[in-house]
């Protein structure tokens, strides 16, 4: 029995919790990880037409590991660690996925809730019995993921550029190389160096978010515009990038509450979707070096 496990969306931020649950687990799995065109093709064919670029990749990853795998691990993430809500989409996709590939042999389905221990192990707990990995052998995966997420760094901090710009956008549209088309190196190339928000603390995010009525619940607003607003008043960064997919509904809410916050600094916005040339795009990175100057 195989397992397939798609690396898209959350799975760049939650990685060292999967593999090595899946690994105390002693179970055959398959990680699909690197996207590509073929994948994006895949994706294209058996996801909905409106979805955004990363929902279409995950599909394209889970559709290839549905040619070789008995199961595909298809989270359903209700919250993250802090309880903050995330796309209506995450909550629904293993329908989505389902629907696009016609098969039901999705499992770790159950609702997960990153903020609470108990209810996660227990969403866990029905997809290990559905493989038949024993309760004991569970318990202890579980805590040896736990432990190697807590203790695993994220994020980038880099030095030694001309520049260096706060790297926006939600994790999957920030590291998959193939969906910003190799974001990054194009960034080096330029002379800018980037910080991404794992280096604010959390308390420095929550005094960002004092002025508004309540307390936002999105995820990505909160960690997006709260540390735009920290490291530009630190004075730590030159610039904004963020990386957003075209259509996304909170980013559209985020980018403009960034733009109304921080006058004239200077602020950059990539749009990604399912075109992969790359004239316009450079062109915009180039231009963006001459605002840095």
């Amino acid at each position: 029995m195989k397992i397939g496990i798609p690396g898209g969306l959350l799975y760049y931020r939650y990685e060292p919790f999967v593999r090595t649950f899946f690994n105390e687990l002693e179970v055959d799995a398959e990680y699909s990880t690197r996207s590509n065109k073929e994948i994006l093709d895949l994706g294209a064919r058996n996801c909905v037409d409106e979805a955004c670029l990363p929902m279409k990749l995950f599909h394209g990853h889970a559709a290839k590991l549905q040619k070789t795998c008995d199961y595909i691990t298809v989270p359903r993430i209700m919250n993250c660690e802090f309880g903050e809500s995330i796309c209506p989409k995450f909550r629904g996709l293993p329908e989505l996925v389902g629907s696009g590939t016609g098969k039901s042999n999705q499992i770790f389905t159950e609702p997960i809730y990153m903020n609470d221990k108990e209810k996660l192990k227990k969403a866990l707990k029905k997809g290990c019995r559905q493989i038949g990995v024993s309760d004991s052998r569970l318990e202890k995966a579980f805590r040896s993921a736990l432990e190697n997420q807590s203790n695993t760094s994220f994020g980038l901090n880099e030095d030694g550029y001309r520049h260096r710009v706060f790297l926006a956008g939600h994790p999957y549209n920030i590291y998959d190389s193939f969906a910003n088309l190799n974001l990054l190196q194009k960034l080096h190339h330029l002379d800018i160096g980037v910080i991404t928000e794992e280096w604010v603390n959390r308390s420095e995010l929550m005094g960002e978010l004092t002025g508004f009525i309540k307390r936002p619940y999105w995820f990505f607003l909160i960690h997006n515009f709260a540390p735009a607003m920290v490291l530009m008043k630190r004075k730590d960064i030159d610039g904004i990038v963020y990386v957003s997919s075209f259509c996304c509904g909170t980013d559209s809410v985020t980018i403009e509450l960034i733009k109304n916050s921080i006058g004239s600094f200077p602020f950059l916005v990539l749009k990604l979707d399912e075109q992969t040339g790359e004239a316009g795009y450079n062109t915009r990175l180039e231009a963006f070096r001459e605002v840095l100057k």
